[in-house]
């Protein structure tokens, strides 16, 4: 039996994607096997060394503290493409928001309540005010071709724009999902230079950590339009809030308001609403639970952000699986192990994602506690369980 420690609340239909023979949920276990959440905060949690998976019921991890959990061996989930459809539409929303000044339109509408039978006519002496652009026509940049990112490629494409896209790390998926009318920037000083629109779909990291600011400000035309439904450190607040009032930016859309966008002019700040589905929150529980469940069932890993994706059908009595540091020799030192007790390993898949790894083995014999306890001794070795 399986401890599940929510954080919190997930949709049922998530939850009920784990047997409850096999597992038992709680809002309030001491020490964990797995670890389910949304936006809850983990950086001041203690890791039991119980713990052996974490899965985000979402795409971003900025929640979890990967590094703690990559040095446990505690392989930590996301949901890519789960909430894709849902943040797509809203930045598309964003798109029109960006151009017709429609929240501002809204805004200035309801200061006239009060005004009786002179609203209509008031309506149309200040409407001029909130006059934008039509996208149709208009380039729109996308920088980021993952999940979200092809889609609100081709959604833009579909009405009318002019799209161009950059990702040097776009998948084999995402490249067959993009609509043959999406065009491929060489670098991102291309879509900074020529679109009237740009869209951020990257993760935080330090690489990307205020990609926008005054330097790629100044390669942009005037009057662009820029929406940032990814995460608010993406872009300088700084240098955003002077490009604005230069007039340099003519709009900024952010999903993740903070103290300094919120006083900016001509900016629309949405609260988090990206993911604010139904259909999304659902899609994401299930997707996590459904994470969970293979992993701590079956010791595969699938779609982990500190650990490589390692899946395998099982075979053999036994299976064990190790996650360790990718370094040289860890392989033969397992295989000694197993060799010294006679034990062959009838199958075994072995992958690496930066300075992390997963091995899975499967054994022709039963193992033992002591042979786990060896393997747990050895170098480089963060979690060893059994399995079957």
């Amino acid at each position: 039996m399986f401890d599940i420690l929510t954080l919190n609340k997930i949709a049922a239909c998530g939850l009920n994607q784990l047997d409850k023979a096999d597992f038992n949920i709680t809002d309030d276990a001491k020490n964990p096997d797995g670890i389910i959440l949304r936006s809850f905060s983990m950086h001041d949690m203690e890791l039991g060394d119980n713990l052996k998976a974490v899965a985000r019921a979402g795409a971003g991890v900025n929640n979890i503290p990967i590094d703690k959990c990559s040095e446990k061996g505690i392989v930590v989930f996301n949901t890519p493409g789960a909430n894709a459809n849902a943040v797509k539409e809203l930045v598309i929303a964003g798109l029109f928001l960006a151009s017709r000044k429609v929240s501002d339109g809204i805004a200035w509408a309801k200061t006239l309540d009060g005004e009786g039978d002179n609203v209509g006519k008031l309506v149309e002496k200040g409407k001029g005010q909130f006059v934008g652009p039509e996208i149709m026509g208009k380039k729109l940049g996308v920088i980021g071709l993952g999940a979200i990112g092809v889609m609100v490629a081709n959604t833009a494409a579909a009405l009318g724009m002019d799209v161009e896209g950059y990702d040097p790390y776009i998948s084999v998926d995402a490249a067959w999902k993009l609509n043959v009318n999406v065009k491929k920037a060489k670098d991102m000083k291309e879509i900074f230079e020529t679109c009237d629109y740009i869209t951020i779909h990257v993760p935080l990291n330090d690489g990307t950590r205020g990609m926008i600011n005054k330097d790629t400000f100044a390669q942009m035309k005037d009057g662009v339009r820029i929406l940032n439904f990814s995460r608010d450190a993406l872009v300088n607040d700084n240098d955003m809030k002077e490009a604005l009032e230069s007039g340099k930016v003519a709009c900024y859309v952010t999903d993740f308001p903070n103290q300094a966008t919120l006083k900016m002019p001509n900016t629309v700040c949405i609260p988090h609403l990206g993911a604010s589905t139904p259909e999304s929150e659902d899609n994401c529980a299930v997707m996590a639970a459904k994470e969970i469940n293979e992993f701590l069932l079956n010791g595969n890993i699938v779609n982990s952000v500190n650990f490589p994706n390692c899946s395998m059908p099982k075979e053999g009595v036994a299976r064990v699986t190790i996650a360790h540091k990718n370094v040289p020799n860890c392989l033969t030192s397992f295989s000694n192990a197993f060799s010294k007790c006679s034990i062959n390993i009838a199958n075994m898949l072995n992958k690496s994602k930066g300075d992390y790894a997963y091995t899975i083995m499967d054994l022709d014999h039963e193992v033992t506690d002591e042979i786990i306890k060896e393997l747990e001794g050895l170098d480089n070795v963060l979690k060893v369980r059994k399995i079957g």
